[in-house]
């Protein structure tokens, strides 16, 4: 298949979808996917403890998405953070390295940085509930050295998703700013509601903040059931001119303290899939799956968007 540089800049982003034709493919769920092949994730590091484990099942699963259709590529560092490596005994300079390899395991890597409540691994990314004492400068310190790292890996873009609140928001944009980050970046949010982010900060206050950050080439929703998907849109273009990226999970809930997936809570591949078009035909432009999705999902998706065809030049 063909693969595509992810352009530096908003209006280089759009020239892309273009070629595209308006629209691009994002693959899906990592963990489940790894799980399917065998990878027991049960750890805090989730699905980066395969990057010590067993590199090649990660590689393994991006040539399964890429075989489904999929044009962009998650690497394996949602919840891998220096802070997470060192709690497992690596020194900084190992835990540094591994990031790195999650992006270098990917010919065609976009890294992903989870939240802070990812590297919790209390659920709190589902809540956006870190405490009163949290600060934007706290989750700044907290993201900046992996940032850094990432960017450094040469990655096409970097993914900032499942943002559960306005603060950590906030943080990634000032950071993006801060360290003169090269590598353009989205940023996506996910709501339990249908309105808000899950802390039940405003989505147009959050989305605003990506508006405002110039390194920020595409908005959006992940990890969301595909039922409030459709509003969130409408609400995110309100705030945005920029592209809008979705890729919700299948609708399953979460137990946090159970730490799995509820079973028969989500929607199946044909009903996730008929949604596919009408996010396209009301603006999202790059589409894909999260938590509980799998090359099924991806290829369903690829076929819903198949009459796809670059433009021709001069064309819109």
């Amino acid at each position: 298949m063909e693969t595509f540089n992810i352009p530096a800049t908003p209006s280089l982003m759009k020239e892309f979808l273009r070629q595209m034709g308006g629209t691009a493919v994002i693959d899906g769920g990592l963990a489940t996917v790894l799980e399917l092949h065998g990878a027991d994730l049960n750890d805090p590091l989730w699905s980066a403890k395969c990057l010590l484990t067993s590199p090649h099942l990660i590689r393994s699963v991006h040539l399964d998405y890429l075989e489904a259709g999929a044009d962009i590529i998650i690497t394996a560092s949602y919840q891998a953070t220096i802070q997470g490596f060192e709690a497992k005994g690596f020194s900084r300079e190992q835990s540094e390295n591994l990031l790195k390899k999650s992006v270098d395991i990917a010919l065609e890597a976009r890294p992903s940085v989870g939240s802070y409540g990812a590297y919790l691994a209390d659920g709190s990314e589902y809540s956006g509930c870190y405490g009163e004492a949290m600060t934007v400068n706290a989750l700044k310190e907290f993201h900046r050295r992996r940032v850094q790292v990432l960017a450094e890996a040469g990655p096409d873009i970097i993914a900032f998703e499942t943002v559960p609140n306005k603060i950590e928001a906030q943080a990634f944009a000032e950071l993006l700013e801060e360290e003169h980050i090269k590598i353009p970046a989205w940023l996506t949010f996910n709501s339990k509601d249908g309105v808000n982010v899950v802390s039940g900060d405003s989505l147009l206050q959050c989305a605003s903040i990506a508006e405002s950050c110039k390194q920020v080439v595409a908005v959006g929703i992940n990890c969301t059931p595909p039922r409030f998907i459709h509003d969130l849109i409408l609400a995110i273009k309100k705030v945005t001119t920029k592209p809008i990226v979705i890729y919700p999970n299948s609708g399953e809930r979460y137990d946090a303290d159970r730490k799995e997936w509820v079973e028969n809570t989500g929607v199946s591949d044909e009903d996730f899939v008929s949604y596919v078009n009408k996010w396209c035909e009301i603006g999202a432009s790059l589409v894909g799956g999260c938590c509980r999705t799998t090359p099924n999902t991806i290829k369903a998706i690829y076929r819903a968007l198949s009459d796809r065809s670059p433009a021709a030049p001069g064309q819109k």
